[in-house]
């Protein structure tokens, strides 16, 4: 793993966590631009760490930026959102336990 490579799976996040962005809201504006570069920076290292650990190459060029980076950065960006949800949930029904412990089961009978 180079700079380089890791700079296109930046620069390529970008991109790819715009349109995971916007396809979970389904709404134009997305989660917000700030948001969509994070998002898509941090998908874009984890869909190439992924792809690569998996050893997944879907033989789409050997250009700069490559249909595959592109693809995998797309895939990253979607499973940080999965996380993301999943760790919202949790923690709003914790937090939805801790306001009404006899509703949750806790506690004394």
């Amino acid at each position: 793993m180079t700079i380089g490579k890791i700079l296109v799976w930046l620069i390529v996040g970008t991109l790819a966590g715009t349109l995971a962005g916007r396809l979970v809201t389904f709404s134009k504006k997305g989660l917000g631009f700030w948001t969509h570069v994070g998002l898509g920076m941090l998908g874009a290292l984890v869909g190439g760490l992924l792809f690569g650990a998996l050893r997944i190459d879907l033989g789409l060029g050997e250009i700069k930026v490559t249909g595959e980076d592109l693809v995998a950065a797309f895939v990253g960006s979607l499973v940080c959102l999965g996380v993301w949800s999943l760790i919202r949930k949790y923690l709003a029904k914790r937090e939805a336990d801790a306001a009404n412990p006899s509703e949750s089961g806790g506690g004394w009978k």
